[in-house]
């Protein structure tokens, strides 16, 4: 993987890829460099009017493009849903599940779960189970999971998946990155017993510098904090593009091996696409199964057949 790029990414003329939470940061990346590759590409965005906006902005910078822009709410599992029904394609190549939030202050989608886990796995979690048909019929298709190192703070609690009794923010987030790892592992599990030919895995950014760091401080309008997170973006993240090249490498690069977790090379924080840490409890089998139960009874997904 040393010095992989944007240029080492295969062409993909000829497939069909979903990028949740593409309209900026990091899914806007990996949705233009799959664009730039040949790939068509679906913009899934829970804002029409943001989504429209990163539509215009891929097109300048890759004219001819085959884009689009599909609305896609991980909050309102009907929107899930109603996205899975009306998407025009038999197969999908590529489901990049890279929406998310971050440490926000306690609150519920529209199905009544807690936000962070509600949209970080459980919506993607649905989304996955009701695209699993396309991709089943896509040869060498793959699955790659945001996670992220921030993980290592929390093991989900399968006595309180939703955060009722004490929410702290930042343990939900962890929480909720770890449940994706988890769903992960099962998935490819699944995949193998089943003899699919679909490829699971996770990847993480580092500190890339991206809106989602400001989205909690801003929506309980702490000012400072904002100003502190966005002067740390500056300083020391890394840009979206190179914290985009993990998902790139794990969602294109050949030879990724089922349940991979790819992350940056230095310290899990920056540098090029490597083989990434990841938590004991990321691996256990028994909690990926308990979770993956929990996740069908909660969304009313079953994934027929794996």
């Amino acid at each position: 993987m040393t010095g992989w790029s944007t240029h080492d990414i295969p062409d993909r003329s000829g497939r069909r890829a979903v990028v949740t939470g593409a309209n900026s940061g990091l899914g806007f990346v990996v949705a233009r460099e799959l664009a730039r590759r040949g790939a068509g590409v679906v913009l899934a965005c829970r804002s029409e009017a943001r989504g429209s906006r990163a539509l215009a902005r891929l097109h300048a910078e890759v004219p001819g493009a085959d884009a689009e822009v599909r609305r896609l709410d991980l909050g309102d599992l009907a929107s899930v849903r109603e996205f899975a029904a009306t998407l025009p394609y038999e197969r999908v190549d590529l489901l990049v599940n890279n929406a998310g939030v971050m440490a926000l202050p306690y609150g519920t989608t529209a199905d009544g779960f807690e936000t962070q886990f509600g949209v970080n796995h459980l919506g993607h979690f649905a989304l996955t189970g009701l695209l699993m048909p396309a991709l089943l019929a896509a040869p060498g298709a793959r699955i790659v999971t945001v996670s992220s190192f921030m993980h290592v703070l929390a093991n989900i609690d399968p006595r309180d998946l939703n955060s009722e009794r004490r929410y702290r923010r930042w343990v939900a987030y962890a929480r909720s990155k770890s449940a994706n790892l988890l769903f992960t592992h099962e998935l490819a599990r699944r995949l193998a017993a089943h003899g699919a030919d679909v490829v699971a895995a996770a990847a993480h950014p580092g500190y890339a510098a991206t809106n989602l760091q400001t989205a909690g401080p801003r929506a309980e309008g702490r000012r400072l904090a904002e100003r502190v997170v966005r002067l740390g973006n500056r300083v020391v993240a890394q840009s979206a593009e190179a914290g985009a090249l993990p998902v790139l490498y794990a969602a294109t690069a050949p030879g990724v091996r089922p349940d991979a977790f790819v992350g940056p090379s230095f310290a899990m924080w920056r540098g090029a696409p490597a083989p990434s840490w990841r938590a004991p409890w990321t691996l256990d089998d028994r909690a990926a199964e308990r979770l993956w139960a929990a996740s069908e009874e909660l969304t009313g997904v079953a994934y027929d057949g794996l």
